[in-house]
Parts: C-alpha cells; structure tokens; sequence
C-alpha cells in the first residue's frame, strides 16, 4: 500500500470525514443508561463483542467484498453485498444507522472522485436501487483510494471502534487517554479480524450479538437520548 493509498484511506476512516458516525452510539447509550458499561474495561468488552461477533464478521467481510467488487463492471457483486447486509441487520436503529451513515460516505467520496464506481454507486442509491449500507460504502469507496481489501476491513474496523469510544467519552466520565488506551488494546483483534475477513468470501458473513441488538431496539425508549443509535 503506498502513501496516497495510505492518506486516501486515512481521510475515509477519519473521525472528520462527515459520514455521520459522531450521532450514533451503536446501542453504547442504552447500556450506559441500564448501568452494564460504566468505565473503560467495559467499553473495552463492549467492543470486542461488537468486533469479534459482528462487525468483524458481518461487515468487514462486506468491506473486503466490495472493494472487490467495485472493480466488476456487473453491479450485481455489489446489490447482492447490499442486500445481504440488510437482511442482517435486524435491529431497525442499527439498520437505518448504516444506511445514512452509507448515504454520506457515498456522496462525499462520489462529489471527491466523480468518474470512479463509487460515484455509479451513489446513484444507483438515489435512484432507490439499493439502500447503500456504510460497509458497502466504504469498500467502495477505499477502492477508490487505492485500498486493497485488507486495509480496507482495517480502516472500517477502526473507524467503528473510534466511533464507539467517541460515544463513550461522552456519555461516561473517561478521559482522552483512557479512550486511547481501550482503541490501542483493540489493534491486535482489528488486525487479526481484518486478516480473517479479507480472505473470506461473502456467503462466510455471520453475526451473533444479541445483547448488542436488544440495547440498539430499547434505544427508542430511553427517556433521554444523546445519540441516534
């Protein structure tokens, strides 16, 4: 991977890049609430569920796939790693999450590179051929920074670790360095998931996280609410 491809992938799993993840907590705000997250140890452990049984399994597999696909001609590749990733996202917040969070990554990285296939992607999503989840996004559009899959899977893992710790240095009394300290603990699983994810294909997709899908569903509930997710 050389430095442009490097820098490109940087800019995409930044927290400044305006996909929108600053406005959900991922369920992170209902567990907070019912006392089950209280410090770092635990957004630790929340994350290392959200990793190694979902993200790190759903939709890293989806990134690894779509920066494959975004090199088809066929946008069949890529409608069938959309529609996979909707049908496995049962909880309506988190479903709804990734499609917005898809939407603003798609229209940033078509507005920054017009001729490549992201931008085809953007508008098969505004003409309603295909909801755009944020994995499929993103694989796109870190093709088109020169990416191959496993950087890819990398840098959506991060950005979904960074997001959660961005949530949780809101909600909980944390510090900057102990959200540091959780985010460097999390490097071996995202390398070692990313690995896994960029050599499985799309039909080996699972996800089990239960607990992380009932809290994003009583999330609606909450008397108050900080984030959307």
């Amino acid at each position: 991977m050389d430095a442009d491809a490097l820098l490109g992938l940087l800019q995409l799993a930044d927290g400044l890049f305006p996909a929108g993840a600053y406005a959900h907590s991922f369920g992170l705000e209902t567990a907070v609430q019912e006392g089950d997250v209280r410090g770092a140890a635990d957004v630790l452990g929340f994350l290392r569920v959200l990793l190694e049984h979902g993200a790190g399994t759903t939709d890293a597999v989806a990134v690894a796939a779509a920066v494959r696909a975004a090199g088809d001609p066929d946008p069949a590749a890529a409608l069938a790693i959309d529609e996979l990733l909707d049908a496995m996202k049962p909880a309506l917040e988190l479903r709804e999450a990734s499609r917005q969070m898809g939407r603003q990554t798609l229209r940033v990285a078509a507005a920054l590179r017009p001729g490549a296939p992201v931008a085809r992607l953007f508008a098969a999503v505004e003409h309603g051929q295909t909801p755009g989840h944020h994995a499929l996004a993103f694989g796109f559009a870190a093709a088109a920074a020169g990416a191959g899959p496993r950087e890819a899977a990398a840098g959506y893992l991060y950005s979904t670790a960074a997001a959660v710790v961005g949530a949780a240095l809101r909600l909980l009394p944390l510090g900057q360095l102990e959200g540091q300290r959780v985010l460097d603990a999390l490097r071996p699983d995202i390398s070692r998931l990313s690995a896994r994810a960029a050599e499985r294909g799309l039909e080996d997709a699972c996800a089990f996280t239960p607990a992380l899908e009932i809290a994003a569903m009583r999330h609606a509930r909450l008397d108050a609410r900080l984030f959307r997710s």
